[in-house]
């Protein structure tokens, strides 16, 4: 039996507003899931109906196979990390710490052991004596990850914790915050906007739009298995690339561009769809530019012109019009082309995607795991 069970989770607000829509996950025990989504996804409405801080609609919530629905936040074993640091401005960090166990009437030196060793794992260790407004960003983002973990209890919800962080703090944050789940064990929900610290931290993804969750899985499955066009491309920095067109006797014809689809898709495949409108998709990352030095094979040959070049160090971003489509190619630094310059590349056949556009879902190809 799962750890933690969410069995068609609903929140609809007095207003008739209904937040999250029939929300269904098992999460076993020491799991780091992640919540991902766009603002408003109903993310953190849920993260909140399992601390307890939001009643849920309808629906039931176990732990360990109890239900939990009517258990308050202190009853469900759970230490909640929020976006804001929450910190009480007039204590020390080692007041900080310490003060959810005295609250609890756990002796002096129980107490002073725990906060000590719980520095100790965040690198707190020198600032035990200073004041929160003494301390970095990331230094109380660290203090405020410490109230939970001191309690010791067996889940740990996260709400945006890094959001207030710098790029090179997040970074950090993120590796640290991982190294800590590893060294607890706790059972961690986790949500986050950003699907980089969703990719680098979890075991397991939800990503949810408009109060529905879209797939749940690992980032493997996610990056190279979506199962629509929202999760094809909210997952992956920069989007996958999508490029609209009709199946047409097997050939997708993109501006006079045909490509065959028979290299990727059944012939079952292209009867269902023939004379429909699809979505051709490809990630930036997937393509090679064609020079006298590449032979191409087993791959798709496209033409576009370079409009911008971004080059960001390890790669270069090159922001391409395809047959009047804006898309994004990332290409090796030292191919970065010129501005205003013709282009041409090519996809893999086991890299292509292809979307129903009606229902927006991933057409099953070839290479479909």
């Amino acid at each position: 039996m799962a750890y933690l069970t969410l069995k068609g989770i609903n929140k609809i607000y007095p207003n008739g507003y209904h937040a999250v829509h029939d929300f269904n996950l098992q999460i076993e025990k020491g799991e780091f899931i992640v919540f991902v989504g766009s603002s408003g996804c109903g993310k953190s409405t849920t993260l909140r109906m399992i601390a307890g801080l939001e009643n849920i609609s309808k629906g039931d919530f176990l732990i360990d196979g109890q239900r939990a629905n009517e258990k308050g936040p202190r009853e469900r074993g759970v230490a909640m990390v929020f976006q804001s640091y929450a910190l009480y401005p007039h204590m020390t960090v080692y007041d900080n710490l310490a003060f959810g166990l005295t609250l609890q009437g756990v002796d002096d030196d129980v107490i002073e052991q725990r906060v000590n060793s719980t520095a100790a794992i965040l690198g707190l260790t020198d600032y035990l004596d200073r004041l929160p407004r003494e301390l970095s960003g990331g230094q109380r983002q660290r203090v405020a990850v410490g109230r939970a973990i001191i309690r010791k209890v067996d889940i740990f919800l996260m709400d945006e914790p890094l959001s207030n962080l710098d790029a090179k703090q997040r970074v950090t944050m993120r590796s640290e915050i991982t190294q800590i789940h590893r060294e607890t064990g706790a059972t961690t929900i986790y949500v986050t906007h950003d699907q980089t610290e969703a990719m680098t931290m979890a075991d397991r993804i939800v990503v949810m739009k408009d109060g529905y969750v879209q797939q749940v899985g690992t980032p493997y499955d996610l990056y190279f298995n979506p199962t629509n066009m929202f999760v094809a491309g909210f997952i992956g920095e920069p989007p996958m690339n999508f490029i609209e067109s009709r199946i047409e006797n097997g050939i997708l014809n993109i501006s006079n561009n045909p490509i065959d689809l028979s290299y990727v898709a059944d012939s079952e495949v292209l009867e269902k769809y023939e004379g429909k409108e699809v979505v051709f998709g490809f990630r930036p990352e997937a393509v090679r530019l064609i020079n006298s030095n590449y032979e191409v094979g087993n791959a798709y040959k496209m033409n576009c012109v370079v409009e911008l070049v971004e080059l960001l160090g390890d790669n270069t971003n090159v922001y391409v019009d395809i047959y009047g489509v804006n898309s994004i190619l990332k290409v090796d630094p030292h191919e970065s082309p010129e501005i205003n310059t013709a282009l041409e590349f090519s996809i893999p056949y086991g890299s292509v995607y292809l979307f129903d556009k009606e229902t927006e879902k991933r057409i099953k190809l070839k290479n479909t795991k």
